[in-house]
């Protein structure tokens, strides 16, 4: 006698497509929890000040405000203080990036009494709020008659960044100690073993890193509200003062129309750096 053959058995697939289901449902709503402020954000930038103050709340403007990007960008000189963002951003984004990256392959590669009770001092600092620091900092670069100027950032750039370094640190303790042995017996040096052999293979991280530094500085409010000048200062503190009535009140749909065109450049940048900067945060927890 031959065994009948029975029908497979349909849970299974019945337990995947729910299982997809629920997860693809989750999906979408921490999605939209995260884009739809931006969403309200440019909505907000297409109505008139009445519909933003109107109770209850105007979901969709009635007569779309196109000109009120227009207006944001001439009534300020938004271009100047992009430029102002922009090189702020660029000067600490390059400097912090390389000098977390070689004090990340000291913590990684190099033995030395009290190694270990220096990093955890320095990953202990990052639990320390901006705001503790803000008056000596301030007080500090008074001192130093740098207050006015851009040299500020670059002093932090050269500092390194806690966060960064730890990146930095996971990456270069995980790639093989060979690497090394090899160059040192060829003669090279740390210095030139930093810069010829890890930094090249370190492309995920350096990507990563940049892209964070950049968007630190490019959205710090506080730092360019404290230590420049309106002449200098960037889009942040702009965006943030300027769009204002002459009682002082903010104009919200105009400050909204400049904040969507405040966040594109950072989005252009995530885009574009996208794939290097998620394969830097998954590569540095490998070991």
């Amino acid at each position: 006698m031959t065994a009948t053959s029975l029908p497979p058995d349909p849970a299974p697939r019945v337990r995947i497509r729910v299982h997809r289901l629920v997860l693809y449902t989750v999906l979408v709503a921490v999605t939209g929890l995260f884009v739809g402020p931006f969403g309200w954000l440019i909505l907000s930038g297409l109505k008139t000040p009445a519909e933003l103050a109107a109770s209850p709340v105007h979901w969709l403007p009635t007569d779309v405000q196109w000109h009120n990007f227009a207006d944001a960008f001439h009534l300020i000189d938004f271009l100047g203080y992009a430029r102002n963002s922009l090189i702020i951003a660029l000067i600490y984004a390059t400097l912090v990036t390389l000098s977390s990256a070689w004090v990340g392959f000291g913590f990684a590669r190099l033995d030395a009494p009290g190694k270990k009770t220096l990093f955890g001092i320095l990953i202990g600092s990052m639990m320390l709020p901006q705001m503790i620091t803000l008056l000596p900092t301030y007080l500090i670069f008074a001192k130093l008659g740098m207050v006015d100027t851009y040299w500020p950032w670059v002093l932090w750039g050269l500092a390194a960044a806690p966060y960064l370094v730890f990146l930095f640190r996971q990456f270069f303790a995980g790639l093989p100690r060979e690497l090394e042995e090899a160059a040192i017996v060829d003669g090279c040096g740390y210095g030139t073993i930093f810069w010829r052999i890890f930094l090249p293979q370190s492309w995920p991280v350096l990507s990563a890193s940049f892209v964070i530094a950049f968007t630190w500085s490019w959205g710090d409010y506080i730092a360019p509200q404290l230590l420049l000048s309106t002449d200098r200062s960037t889009l942040a503190v702009a965006v943030m003062s300027t769009y204002v009535t002459s009682a002082g009140t903010p104009v919200a749909n105009l400050q909204a129309a400049a904040s969507v065109m405040y966040v594109v450049p950072i989005l252009l940048i995530f885009l574009i750096a996208q794939r290097g900067f998620v394969a830097g945060m998954s590569t540095t927890g490998l070991k």
